[in-house]
């Protein structure tokens, strides 16, 4: 028999002035509407407009759902906290709340890593790109992308939910993150101590040294291009890429890759606001917006709907 008598959690959230939880849920509100927008606009033009039907604007559509569904999965639910001076879920909705967390922000760490390879070999490798990067290629990616960590994630929910939860059931963090779940169990989580260590080698670090691999012999492609406007252009573009990787990557890195006692529950709090809230709104900028062939459809969308107003 199973010793769980912890039936829901409470979520302790931001420890801030009362006076500045307005101004708190105001702000993360705003960036949940922007990024939420933004993405959108980057799916609908990327389904709608068949010139933007190649890898990288699909590798795009695809980035920008899994920051849809990663920041609808956690923000609606921090904005009621702050509102509520805290908040609770139930014990199966918290284990929900941390699969789809999981799950797709192991999804993002291997499309981030697909579209650097796609620009590596777009730019390291132009003659033989539409040969490599084929549809049947683009399919096997995605799938690679999306399918095995919703498996492997499941199977680390299962064993989360063979472990005693005796009480207390205080979570000081403002989502059902692993480690804070983890604490309050009163049986042995090496298990799956280990099992998330080995996880994140495979999903956050390896995948990370992939991308600074191929972004350097980006850069060292892009010296040797010979138009000084040809490479001011492309290694704006590709140092905006990384700078918005690397501070994704890295926050992941500094809370899951250093024991949880070497940094506060607020330094922690911060760290995860980095890349749940702040990266799933710039994304959209940083590789879509900016890009040419977006705006071109972004312009043409408008055009239409002008049309369609004035019928």
């Amino acid at each position: 028999m199973r010793n769980q008598t912890v039936e829901e959690f409470l979520l302790v959230g931001f420890d801030v002035h009362s006076q500045l939880k307005c101004p708190l849920f105001l702000l993360f509100l705003v960036i949940y509407i922007i990024t939420l927008a933004g993405n959108l606009v980057i799916i609908v033009l990327v389904y709608v407009h068949v010139h933007l039907h190649c890898p990288m604007f699909i590798f795009l559509g695809n980035l920008s759902l899994s920051d849809i569904l990663f920041t609808t999965n956690i923000v609606p639910k921090m904005l009621s906290i702050i509102l509520g001076e805290g908040g609770t879920l139930s014990f199966h909705g918290c284990l929900s709340q941390f699969y789809f967390y999981a799950s797709v922000g192991s999804t993002e760490c291997f499309l981030l890593t697909v579209m650097s390879y796609d620009r590596y070999l777009a730019i390291c490798h132009p003659l033989h790109y539409n040969v490599i990067m084929n549809a049947r290629l683009q399919k096997c990616l995605l799938v690679l992308s999306w399918l095995p960590v919703s498996i492997v994630t499941l199977v680390r929910i299962i064993l989360i939910h063979q472990l005693d939860f005796c009480g207390p059931n205080v979570i000081d963090h403002f989502f059902c993150d692993l480690d804070p779940i983890l604490q309050l169990s009163c049986s042995d989580t090496s298990i799956i101590e280990n099992e998330v260590l080995a996880a994140s080698v495979h999903v956050i670090l390896l995948p990370f040294l992939f991308i600074v691999t191929t972004y350097a012999r980006i850069i060292l492609a892009i010296v040797r291009i010979p138009s000084i406007h040809g490479r001011q252009k492309t290694f704006s573009t590709c140092s905006s890429h990384l700078i918005v990787v690397c501070t994704y990557f890295l926050t992941l890195i500094t809370v899951y890759g250093i024991p949880s006692k070497a940094h506060s529950s607020a330094a922690t709090k911060l760290r995860s606001l980095l890349y749940i809230v702040l990266t799933p709104m710039f994304n959209p900028i940083v590789y879509s917006l900016r890009n040419k062939e977006i705006r071109y459809a972004l312009q043409k969308l408008k055009t239409t709907v002008k049309l369609i107003r004035f019928m």
